[in-house]
């Protein structure tokens, strides 16, 4: 089946949750997975997407609790339910082999999906993701459930954050990334947004992503499933990004082939802000 101009639209089960992904066609073609990072949704890969439709079959995520999939009931959003997730995705929809493209909290969790399960992943790149989890510090444990259950009870009392007209979202939008084009901030509103009976908008993200469970894998439990990755793997840093993932040459040391690298003028979505260079990079690895 051909390449589509774009893309449709799909849910799968996990957890009793049904999460939504997007399909580019072109099946037969190498499979290549597209994961999202922390408040985004699927189709911020879609000027990635439309530029490799004709090379791969591409498959594009909304994470629970983000885009059009469903929200997690309390907030258990914790690294392995992500990784469940994509297991099921690459399970349900016979995606493996894959090449994997990830961001930011979705490169995270393709990590570690390909340390789960390294027969499944055939190339592996990650944008800003590989900087570690807050929840693998190392205070103490009562500390750490004391700081979540604040959390959450402030999490309770807030209301998602109401834009009384698209062009309000917009702004925000084009604010969090000045790297973005006006372009860019209006289709990242668009399909991030829902509109309200009252006529206002609201991102589609849930708030309790915020709050994220204070148990999880530690740095050591993290470090070696990045050793049992099998396939290369790229980290791709952005110059003037506040999170600096993936640009130590201590982390590469975890890996059993790794390389990486920092492309100049980007921020932390090196994939939206050169759009050019990273395609430049991505299929230069890929191949």
């Amino acid at each position: 089946m051909a390449a589509k101009s774009a893309p449709t639209s799909h849910s799968y089960v996990s957890q009793r949750l049904r999460l939504h992904y997007l399909d580019w066609g072109n099946e037969g073609a190498p499979n290549l997975l597209l994961v999202h990072g922390s408040r985004d949704h699927a189709h911020n890969w879609d000027w990635v997407a439309q530029s490799l439709r004709e090379e791969y079959h591409i498959v594009a995520p909304d994470l629970r609790g983000h885009g059009d999939s469903d929200w997690a009931i309390g907030s258990t959003y914790s690294s392995v339910e992500f990784v469940y997730d994509l297991a099921q995705l690459v399970h349900q929809a016979k995606l493996a082999p894959t090449a994997v493209i990830a961001h930011s909290l979705g490169g995270g969790v393709a990590l570690r999906h390909a340390g789960m399960f390294p027969e499944t992943v055939s190339k592996l790149i990650v944008i800003e993701g590989a900087g570690g989890w807050w929840w693998q510090n190392p205070a103490p444990v009562h500390e750490r459930l004391r700081k979540w259950i604040s959390s959450v009870r402030a999490l309770s009392a807030r209301a998602p954050k109401r834009y009384p007209t698209l062009d309000d979202a917009f702004e925000r939008m084009h604010e969090a990334n000045r790297h973005l084009t006006a372009e860019q901030a209006r289709h990242l509103t668009v399909h991030g947004s829902d509109q309200n009976e009252d006529g206002s908008y609201t991102w589609k993200f849930d708030n309790y992503m915020h709050a994220m469970t204070p148990y999880d894998m530690t740095q050591a439990d993290t470090r070696a499933l990045w050793r049992n990755i099998t396939c290369p793997v790229l980290l791709v840093g952005g110059a003037e990004s506040w999170a600096r993932h993936g640009r130590t040459d201590t982390l590469l040391a975890d890996f059993r082939d790794a390389r990486q690298v920092v492309i100049d003028n980007a921020g932390h979505w090196v994939q939206h802000d050169q759009l050019d260079e990273f395609l430049r990079v991505a299929r230069a690895f890929l191949a």
